[in-house]
C-alpha cells in the first residue's frame, strides 16, 4: 500500500465490500472541450508496486457519476474541495492556468473565482464525472485522463490542485512528479488525500466479524499512504517550501449499511487487486452489531472518520526566498543568552 519510506504503491482509499458500483465505463470525450487523454484506466493487473485495478475504478466513478441524483453523496468532497480553495485564496496572487488532477464533478472549481484562477483544465479518469460536472464561472477545459499520466507539457500550469484522487494512484511517487513537470517555475501544489485513519470504524468492524464468522479476512477498505512519508515524497518528486497538515471529518450514518452505500455512490468503494468479491450476509450483519456496539452514539447512529491529509508545495524559482547559509548569522545564541539575562535584571 502506501509507499512507505517513498517507495512505491499509491495509498488508497474510501470503502468497504467488495469492490462496490459496477457499471458506468465506455464512451469518450472530455465534456465542455477536452480531448482524450494518456492511459486512462490503464491497469496491467496486480503486483506489489500495482495494488489498485485503476479499470474498476474508472467503471465505479462512471457509475457513481450516473446516478440519479450524485449529488447527495458528495458532501465530503464539497467540503475539502472549498477547503482547498481557501488554501488557493491565501496565496495573495491571480493563477492564469490552472490544472484540477482528479476533478470529478468540480468540486474544487465551484469554490473559486475567476479573479483568483484565470483558466482551468480539469483531468478525471472518468468521462461520466467530468460530463456532469458542476459549472463554474471560471472557463474550463475538461480531459479524459489518468491521474498518473498528464498530456501536458512540462512548465504549463501555474497552479495544481487535486482533492481526494490521489490515494487511487498506483504509484504515487511518479504522480508528484508528473504534477511537478507540468508546473511552471513558482508554481504551486495544493492537494489533499485521504490519511491512515480514515473509515477505521468500518475497517476494524469488517475485520472483527469476518474473524468471528469466516475464522479469518480480507482487505475491505483500501491500504493508505502515512503522512511521513508525504512529506519525502513530495520533497523527492522536486518540491520545496512543503507544507503538510491533517484534519479529521467525522460523519454519522443510521448504521454500517449506509456508510457504505454512501461510499458507493461517491465512487469510493474498493478496488484493491486483492479485495473479497463479496461478503456473506451473516457476516455483514455481524458487522453492523459490532459497528454499533463498539462505536454508536447514543441518539443509535454511528459514526464515520475521514481523516486528510492536506498538502502544499512549491516548484524552485530562483526568487523564492533562500535558507540563510550555515555560520551567516550575526547573533550567536551566546548573546541572546546575555540579553536574556539582561533582561531578567531590568525586571528586579
Amino acid at each position: 500500500g502506501g509507499g512507505g519510506g517513498g517507495g512505491g504503491g499509491g495509498g488508497g482509499g474510501g470503502g468497504g465490500g467488495g469492490g462496490g458500483g459496477g457499471g458506468g465505463g465506455g464512451g469518450g470525450g472530455g465534456g465542455g472541450g477536452g480531448g482524450g487523454g494518456g492511459g486512462a484506466g490503464a491497469s496491467p493487473g496486480p503486483g506489489a508496486l500495482n495494488p489498485f485495478d485503476r479499470r474498476l475504478k474508472r467503471k465505479q466513478k462512471n457509475w457513481a457519476a450516473l446516478q440519479a441524483e450524485p449529488a447527495k453523496c458528495d458532501y465530503l468532497r464539497e467540503e475539502v474541495g472549498g477547503r482547498i480553495a481557501d488554501r488557493v485564496f491565501d496565496i495573495t496572487r491571480t493563477f492564469p492556468l490552472a490544472l484540477d488532477v482528479g476533478s470529478g464533478r468540480g468540486y474544487i472549481a465551484q469554490h473559486l473565482t475567476k479573479e483568483t484562477v484565470e483558466k482551468l483544465i480539469q483531468v478525471d479518469i472518468a468521462e461520466n464525472a467530468l460530463k456532469n460536472a458542476v459549472e463554474s464561472e471560471i472557463p474550463t477545459v475538461r480531459v479524459v485522463a489518468d491521474e498518473e499520466f498528464l498530456p501536458f507539457k512540462e512548465n504549463t500550469f501555474d497552479l495544481v490542485v487535486s482533492s481526494l484522487s490521489l490515494h487511487w494512484v498506483n504509484d504515487l511517487p511518479k504522480a508528484f512528479k508528473e504534477i511537478h513537470q507540468v508546473l511552471k517555475p513558482d508554481g504551486v501544489f495544493i492537494g489533499a488525500m485521504f490519511g491512515g485513519d480514515t473509515l477505521y470504524e468500518l475497517r476494524c468492524s469488517l475485520q472483527l466479524a469476518e474473524l468471528e464468522r469466516e475464522g479469518g479476512f480480507s482487505p475491505h477498505v483500501s491500504p493508505f499512504t502515512a503522512v511521513a512519508d508525504l512529506g519525502h515524497l513530495l520533497s523527492r518528486a522536486g518540491f520545496n517550501t512543503l507544507t503538510v497538515d491533517t484534519d479529521e471529518i467525522q460523519v454519522n450514518y443510521p448504521g454500517l449499511f449506509e456508510v457504505m452505500e454512501d461510499l458507493q455512490g461517491m465512487g469510493e468503494s474498493n478496488c484493491s487487486w486483492n479485495r473479497k468479491p463479496l461478503l456473506h450476509r451473516e457476516t455483514m450483519l455481524a458487522a453492523a452489531a459490532i459497528y454499533q456496539e463498539m462505536y454508536g452514539n447514543s441518539d443509535g447512529s454511528v459514526p464515520a472518520t475521514f481523516q486528510i491529509y492536506y498538502m502544499i508545495g512549491w516548484k524552485y524559482h530562483e526568487s523564492q526566498a533562500k535558507p540563510a547559509q550555515r555560520g551567516s548569522a550575526t547573533v550567536s545564541f551566546g548573546d541572546l543568552a546575555k540579553i536574556e539575562g539582561l533582561l531578567k535584571r531590568g525586571k528586579k
